[in-house]
């Protein structure tokens, strides 16, 4: 009986405390939406039309960032996802011009396919840090995007490619959300119920076990930073179907919300654990915050400070997710 007790006392003291970290995008997402609904329910945030506009603007953030999980699940970043973003707005418009909508799609997503490659080959290949890899890219896309049309905006009059990558809807539903829905889930699966997924976890958790097991961990990373760069791409040409205009200026600084936005979801800064869902969350977070903030008649200045603050969270909060 003595025994059985003991037994009964071990497996007790073994079940694993409630970690509320894990939950805090969560948590946070709730109460500042609680606090906005109160505090600024006669300026209208609670109405339709704000809460739609959240979600649209911050689709091209939710969708770079649920590739970038894998990105940072790995173990690796990817600082050169806004740059994409907007010279692949410009070479979308370019090529509709001459090609139409299918034209511009594929211009799109093939320029950041393309860049990701590269940056996948040189972090994999040459095996120069993905810091300083896509930091370096980061600058040459945004030269690249700057030069290729002198600074000027390249306007789209396209109806089909408006509709479907900006102001479109079905229903009530914005074509900015139902991409938004279709990139996270599909994220998710693949993360979570695939190969690939348990591939990208167990590589940023400890590379030398994954090689060991057999796993291909340059592969995967060369994989996982071509996706970061295709869907950077396909945010440009968010960008550019909402704004009817591919512009160099498109994604400036979104890297850092989009990073942000993966490390208060969940995901581990150094690698190994992940997850798209809190990433939406975490975008989303981000978007209701910058939205209440400039409802509440916040200046840029006042709103950069904060969005800066959310980012030392970010990382703080990642940090404590490594040491447990």
């Amino acid at each position: 009986m003595q025994s059985k007790i003991i037994n009964t006392t071990t497996t007790a003291t073994k079940r694993p405390a409630f970690d509320w970290r894990s939950y805090i995008v969560y948590i946070a997402f709730i109460g500042v939406f609680i606090t906005f609904s109160i505090t600024l329910y006669d300026y209208g945030f609670l109405t339709t039309n704000n809460l739609l506009n959240i979600v649209r603007q911050t689709a091209m953030i939710s969708i770079m960032a649920v590739a970038v999980t894998f990105v940072i699940s790995t173990a690796e970043i990817d600082l050169s996802v806004g740059s994409i973003a907007a010279l692949s707005s410009l070479t979308a418009a370019l090529a509709i011009q001459s090609f139409g909508v299918v034209g511009g799609i594929l211009a799109g997503l093939g320029t950041g396919a393309i860049i990701g490659l590269i940056n996948g080959l040189l972090v994999t290949k040459v095996l120069i840090p993905s810091f300083l890899v896509t930091l370096g890219m980061m600058i040459i896309v945004k030269g690249i995007a700057m030069w290729i049309t002198g600074t000027s905006p390249v306007p789209i009059l396209n109806e089909t490619f408006i509709f479907l990558f900006g102001s479109g809807s079905l229903g009530p539903i914005p074509m900015l959300f139902v991409w938004t829905i279709i990139i996270a889930v599909f994220g998710h699966i693949v993360l979570r119920k695939t190969t690939f997924g348990r591939q990208t976890l167990a590589t940023g958790g400890n590379e030398s076990a994954a090689r060991f097991s057999g796993i291909n961990t340059a592969r995967v990373k060369l994989i996982a930073l071509v996706s970061s760069g295709m869907m950077a791409g396909f945010a440009g040409m968010l960008y550019a179907g909402r704004l009817e205009a591919g512009r160099f200026t498109f994604g400036e600084g979104a890297e850092l919300s989009v990073i942000a936005a993966v490390i208060l979801g969940g995901t581990s800064l150094f690698g190994g654990v992940g997850t798209v869902v809190g990433t939406i969350f975490g975008s989303i977070l981000i978007g209701t915050i910058n939205n209440g903030l400039i409802i509440m008649g916040l200046d840029v200045s006042q709103q950069m400070m904060v969005s800066g603050l959310i980012i030392i969270l970010a990382v703080a909060f990642g940090r404590k997710a490594k040491k447990h």
